[in-house]
């Protein structure tokens, strides 16, 4: 992929973590968890507590409420946390579907490495190489959480039908053939092409050893999408129908409620 735009960080106010139901539908909502302890419990009956390395997978689907944060007494401590996640679009004939919980524990991950051996790569989702990661998707979608060590060098096959692009966790480096610089905070968004490299510098910050960075990419849906708070569809009749079928109370309740929805975690 040789055109690489990189785009800065987005500065945003410290919040706090939410404490009661939010709503969702349509969408996929994937939590990655780095360092930490998150807990999640849906309308659903789906439901878990992650930590460091797992990662969680909800299919939002026809709709639902979900409570999601990390547990009083990592709060109470001051405890870290360190994650990120990511919202994912879904085509038109599959916005409806029942939800879907999906626990990965980071153990689960397909683990591979460069041929020097330079390079960690955990597959979280998607096919990498001919390697499948646990991640069940209703769209062709790779994640991947790359770890190089300093001065080391990453090219990887990449589905040509595919974007891309590469998140940046910690350290610096370069993207692309023309090896764009990089650092924390930053993505790197790659053109189209077969193939993304990803370059460690050989100095990195003294907290941080390595080059950490999420590589992930998937078929663009091409359909319209009308968006508004924690509601994707297709069009603006569509949003206003899910907001009333959530003022209805028609997404269910936490804890879920015996045939209002039964769990069907994977």
């Amino acid at each position: 992929m040789p055109a690489v735009t990189v785009e800065n960080p987005l500065t945003l106010p410290r919040v706090a973590a939410p404490t009661g139901a939010q709503a969702r539908k349509v969408l996929t909502v994937v939590t990655y968890l780095i360092d930490g302890t998150f807990v999640h419990q849906d309308s659903n009956g789906g439901g878990g507590t992650i930590t460091n390395g797992d990662t969680q997978w909800m299919t939002a689907g026809s709709g639902l409420l979900h409570i999601e944060a990390p547990p009083e007494s990592l709060v109470a401590s001051g405890g870290l946390f360190h994650g990120l996640q990511l919202w994912v679009n879904l085509p038109a004939k599959d916005k409806m579907k029942d939800p879907r919980y999906q626990d990965i524990r980071g153990g689960s991950v397909k683990l591979l490495t460069s041929p020097d051996g330079g390079a960690l790569l955990r597959v979280i989702a998607g096919e990498l190489d001919g390697h499948e990661g646990p991640g069940i998707t209703h769209t062709p979608i790779t994640m991947v959480h790359a770890t190089l060590r300093p001065g080391s060098e990453v090219t990887l096959p990449w589905r040509a039908d595919f974007n891309g692009l590469a998140y940046v966790l910690a350290g610096r480096g370069t993207v692309g053939t023309e090896r764009r610089p990089v650092h924390a905070g930053q993505t790197a968004v790659f053109g189209d092409g077969g193939s993304v490299t990803v370059r460690a510098d050989e100095k990195q910050d003294g907290n941080t050893p390595d080059l950490e960075v999420v590589l992930l990419g998937g078929r663009p849906i091409r359909e319209p999408m009308a968006h508004y708070g924690p509601f994707v569809m297709n069009t603006r009749d569509e949003l206003l129908q899910a907001f009333e079928d959530f003022q209805a109370g028609r997404l269910g309740r936490v804890p879920a409620v015996h045939g209002m929805g039964e769990g069907r975690p994977l």
